[in-house]
């Protein structure tokens, strides 16, 4: 609000002009309406979204849909009362705040309503006090924002999320296979939808294949196929059955069955079904959940152009798409369950129970491809959607889209459980083998086995592997009926990963059984490939100036022998900078107790491996290492609105906040390699981050990357910097691999 308003409006004129005369004219032309000034819309539900940037999926400039056209609210007497009135209506329990001043950017068109005054109790904006509709004398550098509490009102539906307990009858749906089986997933089977207590049937009269396409992408399933109904007929014939929906029709692009015209019967559900039968569909299976591993290599391949990155569960992530032969994000200007299931059904997976907005699953680095995407929901790909080609103004990564997808229900948390922790996240590892449960040997257990376990229990992310649990003594198992468990770290069970065929470890002791501490997010940490291209070169410097990087081991063996101090050391020096896009700050594993002073460097090195920079040869054979083992981390810079956590400073915390980034100069001390005793050639660069997956990430795939190198003796070229999983499959077989590493480092 600007002050020189503020005080105009306390002149006798302006309130006269301003306020008694519009609502006297308004007055005399239109009918009172209780408890506001403002007319109620005729014919016209109102809508409301959220917009604007930078901001979140909870927050931004608050936005009106009113006769057709979209509009902004001026921020004059706007108050935490009419941000809680707004804030329900958008599907929020409450609002935490507001903003004026346009602060989430200014908006287009119409100013809808202006000195909008709520109690706060009223169920919709246009019940406060108002100058009337389309009545301002704001302008658009007045535009109210709202920052909403990050908690849904129970039962809300809004385009983005499916949430319809209760809602027409259908609160869930499965189906029931009329042939016993143990297999995972159930794939074909009579349809059942929740009733009550109990399980109610569909009558098949008139029921269509767009019918199936709904029920399937509910299951999870991408495709449907025909079924053979005279099967079905024979066996169903001899039950009894209850109907509680007789007439289904849906157009096929439905994301639940709640969403289709349906007939139901008001009262009990009841037996008859003239001329049908209970309506019996087959679903097609994505690839994921395909028992023929040639099969499911190949379905795999199908789909190279989108991928979902940053989520905790298969069928959930960020957005990304390859677009000349780079990745990059999606906006989510526009972006609703239509386009979501496009994408889900795409990958292998169902329908879309969530369109995610707001970079909800972590922000993307790089480029963004697409924006306003508007999907039918019938095309097979995303790129077969309409969408726009952005520009660097229309978007952030702030508003990167993401998805939740349905997939497939496998009972993989049967298997497995953890007890005796403080809370449901954290606990010993137990497993069932047959109608025993056992714990887990803890030798070799890892981040990538513990990431499995916190995966098939629904649990998001390891935080940790714990290797003793004598803390969590509280469960009477103490077979160990599993040991030597290595695991890629992708397996959605702790059974599909390697194990020993029989029970063989040192230490059987219920107290050195394996454990884990499981989180919602993590840190996912990328480095600034461009960077290290535009900030490569060659440094002949003195051996006097070498001392302390001899100190601590920066150097080839080489230097040992040389003639010091006289002399030099070649080095191929770069930037490093280390941004964590993920959603939980990265930190050191070891506390501060262990944590190493360096003299030379004054400070405290938190992580003894970080980062690994090694020079290989084309056939991937290492002939120069960085020998960058220490490392100090904190935020050095971060993105607007975000503030500094972690610095080196003073014996200070150290890590790197989401949305921040580390960045280690070329002319830091170590931030080389030292290629004395390289020959001219054509090289390969190699940076890998994480590289024994000490701390756990969402995403391990992306800590890798690759120059192409030349190097003629007194010059140094690097040209075709990329991320890990941007190579071909010849480049990820000779990609080296490091103790820990996951096998599918480049995918």
């Amino acid at each position: 609000m600007k002050t020189s308003r503020w005080w105009q409006r306390f002149s006798i004129i302006s309130f006269l002009l301003g306020v008694w005369l519009p609502a006297w004219i308004m007055a005399q032309t239109t009918p009172p309406t209780q408890g506001t000034t403002s007319p109620k819309p005729q014919n016209d539900r109102l809508q409301f979204r959220l917009v604007g940037y930078p901001r979140k999926h909870n927050e931004g400039r608050i936005e009106v849909f009113y006769k057709g056209e979209w509009g902004t609210i001026c921020d004059d007497d706007f108050s935490l009362s009419n941000a809680n009135v707004l804030c329900r209506q958008l599907g929020f329990v409450s609002a935490t705040g507001w903003t004026h001043s346009a602060k989430y950017g200014k908006g287009l068109g119409k100013i809808w309503l202006d000195n909008v005054q709520c109690n706060g109790g009223e169920k919709s904006i246009e019940l406060c006090k108002s100058r009337g509709w389309g009545n301002s004398d704001c302008t658009h550098d007045e535009d109210a924002g709202v920052i909403c509490k990050d908690e849904r009102l129970p039962g809300f539906v809004d385009s983005n999320v499916i949430d319809v307990r209760h809602y027409n009858g259908v609160e869930e749906v499965r189906l029931r296979s009329v042939v016993p089986t143990k297999k995972m997933p159930v794939t074909e089977g009579v349809v059942e939808i929740k009733y009550k207590d109990g399980w109610a049937q569909i009558c098949d009269v008139g029921w269509t294949p767009k019918n199936t396409r709904v029920i399937c992408g509910m299951l999870g399933f991408p495709h449907e196929r025909k079924v053979n109904k005279n099967f079905y007929k024979l066996n169903t014939e001899r039950q009894k059955h209850q109907y509680r929906l007789h007439s289904v029709a849906c157009v096929g692009t439905e994301v639940h069955l709640a969403a289709c015209p349906l007939e139901s019967n008001k009262g009990n559900a009841t037996g008859s079904c003239e001329g049908g039968m209970p309506a019996v569909v087959s679903c097609v299976p994505g690839p994921q959940y395909v028992q023929n591993n040639g099969l499911k290599k190949k379905q795999l391949k199908t789909s190279s152009t989108v991928r979902l990155k940053g989520g905790a569960k298969l069928g959930e992530g960020r957005v990304e798409v390859l677009k000349n032969n780079e990745w990059g994000t999606v906006c989510d200007d526009r972006w609703t369950l239509l386009s979501a299931s496009v994408v889900c059904r795409e990958l292998g997976f169902g329908s879309a129970k969530e369109a995610l907005t707001g970079a909800r699953m972590g922000e993307g680095m790089g480029p963004i491809h697409m924006n306003e995407v508007q999907c039918l929901g019938t095309e097979k790909s995303m790129w077969n959607c309409g969408f726009k080609n952005i520009t660097s103004e229309d978007c952030q990564h702030l508003e990167d889209a993401a998805v939740r997808c349905n997939t497939p229900y496998m009972a993989l948390e049967n298997s497995v459980r953890i007890v005796g922790g403080r809370t449901y996240y954290e606990g010993r590892v137990e497993v069932q083998v047959g109608a025993r449960w056992g714990t887990v040997c803890s030798a070799s257990w890892t981040t990538k086995e513990a990431m499995v376990v916190c995966r098939q229990l629904g649990l998001g992310y390891s935080m940790h592997a714990i290797t003793e649990t004598w803390y969590w003594d509280s469960s009477n198992v103490t077979e160990m009926v599993m040991s030597g468990v290595k695991c890629t770290g992708s397996e959605m069970s702790l059974s599909h990963c390697q194990h020993h065929k029989t029970v063989s470890c040192q230490k059987t002791a219920a107290k050195f059984s394996a454990g884990v501490i499981c989180s919602e997010t993590a840190s996912d940490l990328v480095l600034n490939a461009p960077l290290v291209q535009q900030s490569v070169y060659i440094e002949d410097r003195p051996l006097h100036m070498l001392y302390c990087a001899a100190e601590e081991n920066c150097l080839s063996k080489s230097a040992a022998s040389a003639n010091w101090p006289y002399g030099h050391r070649r080095l191929l020096r770069f930037s490093s900078q280390i941004h964590n896009i993920g959603r939980a700050d990265f930190r050191p594993k070891a506390g501060r107790h262990s944590w190493v002073w360096h003299a030379c460097h004054g400070h405290y090195h938190s992580m003894d491996i970080f980062t690994h920079y090694d020079l290989l040869s084309s056939n991937g054979t290492k002939v120069a290492e960085g020998h960058k083992a220490s490392f100090c981390l904190e935020d050095t810079e971060c993105h607007e609105g975000i503030s500094k956590r972690y610095e080196c400073a003073n014996f200070g915390e150290q890590g790197i906040t989401v949305g921040c980034w580390d960045l280690y100069r070329h002319d830091i001390d170590c931030q080389w390699i030292d290629i004395t005793d390289i020959k001219p050639g054509n090289y390969i660069l190699q940076i890998v981050i994480n590289p024994n997956f000490e701390v756990a990430e969402s995403d391990f795939t992306n800590n890798a990357m690759k120059c192409n190198c030349k190097y003629d003796g007194h010059r140094i070229w690097l040209h075709n910097c990329h991320m890990g999983d941007a190579f071909s499959e010849e480049a990820e077989r000779k990609f080296e691999k490091y103790p820990g590493q996951l096998n599918n480092q480049i995918s």
